[in-house]
């Protein structure tokens, strides 16, 4: 039997490799249209390799979803880490992780229209979409670093909602709703504009749940 010279000469360049192409063709068109033979010719190796290494479709599938919450995971944790040790105020570490998430996505826009094909899809692929870890530990952090409420649907929940809908939409519709209401989101100027915006919407949302738990609080003594 014929060995693989991909497999032998570099097994981990080829992997990832293969990881690439199917995140690519994944976002493109979508898991149904996607056959591991595309993904291997995208890929730049034989047609048979994807499935030497990945076995199925729906592995390979996996194992892309699974290299793309572990980047966040990582982000998560190291955005954690550099709040912990900046002994800044919770505006000013809020304001570092809006920041930090919005260019995160920006670097990795397959990331969201793979969750988007997955949202917007009628049927799931075999393994579904299993990946809550990655929210959790946001949440986590969120919670302990700002001191909200970190009951489900609390506050600190609605707020991590919130900083993921706003730093996403530009990805999603950067060429049709933004249009629409002339504002542009074409380089890097645009892009730096809205992430400002963007944070300050947060802060002012952070300083209107505080006001409001406050406000709350002093009626309970009344």
């Amino acid at each position: 039997m014929a060995t693989n010279p991909e497999r032998v000469r570099n097994p981990d360049r080829s992997r990832a490799a293969i990881l690439d192409a199917a995140e690519q063709l994944f976002a493109d068109q979508g898991y149904d249209a996607t056959s591991l033979n595309q993904v291997g010719t995208v890929a730049g190796v034989s047609r048979g390799t994807p499935g030497y290494f990945f076995g199925s479709k729906a592995d390979l599938y996996q194992a892309v979803l699974d290299r793309s919450f572990a980047e966040v995971r990582e982000a998560v944790r190291e955005g954690r880490a550099r709040a912990l040790a900046s002994n800044e105020s919770s505006e000013t570490i809020l304001a570092g992780a809006v920041s930090d998430y919005f260019d995160f996505l920006a670097a990795r826009p397959n990331f969201v229209r793979l969750i988007e094909r997955e949202s917007l899809s009628g049927s799931r692929p075999p393994h579904g979409f299993s990946h809550l870890s990655a929210g959790q530990e946001a949440l986590a952090a969120i919670s302990a670093e700002l001191g909200l409420d970190d009951s489900p649907s609390g506050e600190a929940a609605q707020l991590l909602l919130s900083i993921i809908s706003l730093c996403w939409f530009h990805l999603i519709h950067g060429r049709t709703v933004a249009p629409a209401v002339g504002v542009r989101l074409e380089d890097p100027d645009d892009l730096e504009r809205r992430k400002r915006h963007v944070i300050s919407l947060v802060l002012h949302g952070l300083r209107g749940a505080a006001l409001t738990t406050s406000s709350t609080e002093h009626s309970g003594h009344d």
